[in-house]
């Protein structure tokens, strides 16, 4: 890199489920600039969830050129992530050929019960340590096959949002191990395991799955994504890893055991490692995560529903997300003995167990409750599938949170009480953008103080009082997740 280029800003872009982000930060980690566009979720019955790809291009388009309009020159690098699993069928030229089938999407739920019943989900983890939803791929390849083969025969490439993206800016077909690693890469060898294809009959379309990059690659951008940015040709662009390693590098999970709780529309909770162990524990749920250390990995349990519930709580009371805080205020830790089963999926749930007819709940509701009651259940609800998942991925040593849900004073405290342990909360919001950022400085023989980038944070302490009360929620919230 060139000392004009290391002086320059990167400009990190989390092209998220819900939001599409760009942030340009400078060496040091300040974000010096942002902008968002909201995205458009296509949904249809039989709990079909899709995206249209060029839409998400044009907000990736906008958001990057309202930042570059702000600085004083291009950025060094363009640095992509976002979310993850789903299924973006393109064509050579990185056309889609059909809508994208987003990772919430719910159509395969019962050949995933099948494949739960007939030992199917078993045979894969094994052999990649990867559970299955119906929003991953390999149910979802199978889905086609049998509603929709002319999508697959049309196909060049079964691939990612932030591969989908990265080909139609760069003209080439690069997957992030970690976007590539549900369900069928054995995480130790970053190479597909052809027996995990075998054993969900997709072996045939293997061909449409593209190898995983090496760690460091760099790509450029062509004419096309050049004009569409306003940017330089040849400008140096990352693609990955996806938002939840992304997350965790930019909220600084840098010790073995460390962990990070993505707080958003999913609740991804995953743990830092230095051993991927396919096939271990008797759930097959999760996902052993690759990250640019090949010897490091992120044991990922990443819950269907996060703030997605909390919403949906808010919006069935008549309230807004300007509403959270007065009615937790309004409703004592405990919820009044309200209690809730958070899984609003229509997916269900796929962490720490899989469970596709998985179904949210309120129990213990007279006419004495209020609506605080309801919406501080669901809220406690969601932190104990939390504390579930972070158990489940061995968290051993610090916590970091992220994500919208952190905005949140009261719902932050409740979720270090109910965790019975300190949270530590970057100031930094885009921390996603941030560790992809992160990664390209990295990738361009430019990397940073990483005690700079990530020194600035607030912690969050969890209240003794209320240990021995949420210690008592937490084992009946386990006893009937189990019982069910």
């Amino acid at each position: 890199m060139g000392p004009l280029a290391a002086t320059a800003p990167v400009i990190g872009v989390d092209v998220g489920t819900s939001v599409t982000k760009a942030v340009a930060f400078d060496r040091d980690g300040r974000a010096l600039h942002s902008a968002a566009r909201r995205s458009t979720l296509l949904r249809q019955p039989g709990g079909v969830v899709e995206q249209d790809l060029e839409k998400v291009l044009e907000s990736v388009a906008e958001v990057v050129r309202e930042v570059v309009a702000a600085l004083d020159g291009p950025p060094a690098a363009l640095a992509l992530t976002g979310q993850g699993d789903g299924l973006w069928l393109r064509d050579a030229e990185g056309r889609p050929v059909r809508n994208a089938i987003s990772w919430m999407d719910g159509r395969a739920a019962p050949l995933v019960t099948r494949w739960l019943d007939d030992g199917t989900v078993r045979a894969v983890y094994e052999h990649t340590g990867s559970g299955m939803f119906p929003g991953s791929q390999a149910p979802l390849l199978a889905w086609l096959r049998a509603h929709e083969p002319e999508s697959l025969e049309r196909a060049a490439v079964a691939g990612y949002c932030v591969d989908a993206v990265a080909q139609r800016l760069t003209g080439t077909v690069s997957v992030d191990a970690s976007d590539a690693t549900l369900p069928f890469l054995d995480p130790r060898t970053r190479t597909y395991a052809t027996k995990a294809l075998d054993a969900c009959g997709v072996a045939d379309v293997a061909h449409l799955l593209p190898g995983p990059a090496a760690p460091g690659t760099v790509l450029g951008l062509d004419a096309h994504g050049a004009a569409l940015l306003g940017l330089p040709a040849g400008l140096p662009v990352t693609s990955g890893p996806f938002d939840l390693p992304a997350c965790a590098l930019g909220s600084g999970v840098r010790e073995i055991g460390d962990g990070l709780v993505i707080v958003g529309t999913t609740l991804a909770c995953q743990v830092l490692t230095d051993r991927a162990e396919p096939g271990a524990g008797t759930e097959p749920a999760g996902m052993w995560l690759c990250t640019p250390d090949p010897e490091r990995w992120l044991r990922a349990m990443p819950a269907m529903v996060g703030t997605a519930g909390i919403d949906w709580a808010l919006a069935t009371v008549g309230a807004t997300t300007a509403g959270l805080e007065p009615l937790l205020a309004a409703s004592p830790p405990g919820a009044n003995g309200v209690t809730a089963l958070p899984f609003l999926s229509e997916a269900g749930e796929r962490a720490p167990f899989v469970a596709p007819e998985a179904r949210a709940r309120f129990d213990g509701l007279h006419l004495g409750h209020g609506r605080g009651d309801l919406v501080r259940a669901m809220c406690e609800a969601v932190g104990y599938a939390a504390r579930h998942c972070l158990e489940a991925a061995g968290l051993s040593a610090s916590l970091a949170a992220c994500g919208g849900g952190t905005r949140s004073a009261a719902w932050l405290r409740a979720f270090a009480d109910i965790l019975g342990r300190q949270v530590r909360v970057p100031e930094e919001t885009e921390v996603g953008a941030k560790g992809a950022a992160l990664v390209a400085r990295a990738a361009l023989g430019d990397p940073v103080d990483e005690e700079r980038w990530h020194g600035a944070y607030r912690v969050v302490e969890p209240d003794p009082e209320l240990r021995g009360l949420y210690e008592k929620g937490y084992a009946a919230y386990r006893a009937e997740v189990d019982r069910m």
